[in-house]
């Protein structure tokens, strides 16, 4: 049996657990890029092969461990999929995933983003990530069919589904689109939809006119930073940036130096308001 054609079991093997294809594509690319590095086919990757490819310089620590999940995922499919006996990835320790802070843009560069924008759907493109905190590839995928008044259905990160309301700058944004079809058609007609790396690269693009070099994703940060330091309750904006856990959304709470100033000048010694003088 060819690579081809094991790769593609997988695919349909992930199909009916009913992964996003989103999911399923990455895993394939970095199963792919793992084979090709190793220079072996689809049943022969070894320990050694796994190890080598996690530890390439260079590589973030969010990036390891991402690679790994999807080689690990694919190792286990081997095995339940009795092609192999053995699960290699088993015999590799799992890279530890470090927590990342997050680091929203700052305020003056959003209203700067919006006004350099080269292209009406490039501002649509940023005005999604800043007030609604849309990732690149759910912004690439917007449909008319998405919107119901204020109401934004989005599917994001492992196919998972949520509504949340619009901001009225968004709803006044949506009139502009079709309500029947894709928002961002691809220039190249290769796709029903512009790709995430092409939304990408028109936001980076942009901050690079700025003045500036970021990521698309700081948008989202700072759509979470923001709604936090003007009071929005925890749990609500857990929802509103669609995420599993509260301890996620807590790390885009900022606390500067000035909080933590105040906080400790509240903090008083029990039972002394001074503290006597001792010889050295």
């Amino acid at each position: 049996m060819s690579t081809e054609q094991i790769l593609a079991m997988w695919r349909m093997w992930q199909e009916a657990q009913g992964l996003s294809d989103r999911t399923i594509h990455e895993r394939a690319s970095t199963v792919g890029r793992l084979l090709a590095f190793s220079g072996v086919e689809a049943l022969g990757l070894m320990p050694m092969h796994i190890l080598a490819y996690c530890a390439r310089p260079g590589l973030s620590g969010a990036s390891r461990a991402t690679y790994h999940e999807s080689i690990r995922a694919y190792c286990a499919w081997l095995v339940k999929a009795e092609l192999r006996t053995d699960n290699p990835a088993l015999k590799t320790p799992s890279p530890k995933r470090v927590k990342s802070q997050p680091r929203p843009v700052q305020d003056a560069h959003v209203s700067d983003l919006v006004a350099r924008a080269n292209r009406a759907r490039t501002q649509t493109y940023i005005l999604f990530a800043a007030l609604a905190g849309l990732r690149v590839h759910e912004i690439a995928k917007l449909h008319g069919r998405d919107f119901q008044g204020d109401i934004l259905t989005v599917t994001g990160k492992g196919g998972k589904t949520a509504q949340m309301p619009l901001h009225p700058i968004l709803v006044e944004e949506a009139f502009h689109y079709p309500s029947n079809e894709y928002w961002f058609h691809s220039y190249t007609g290769e796709a029903e939809h512009v790709s995430a790396h092409a939304v990408s690269k028109a936001i980076r693009d942009t901050m690079r006119r700025a003045g500036f070099v970021g990521k698309p994703h700081q948008l989202r940060h700072w759509y979470g930073t923001t709604l936090l330091a003007e009071g929005a309750d925890l749990r609500i904006v857990q929802t509103l940036m669609r995420h599993e856990s509260p301890a996620t959304t807590a790390i885009y709470t900022r606390v500067d130096v000035s909080q933590q100033r105040s906080a400790m000048a509240r903090l008083c010694l029990p039972g002394s308001d001074t503290i006597p003088p001792l010889a050295a």
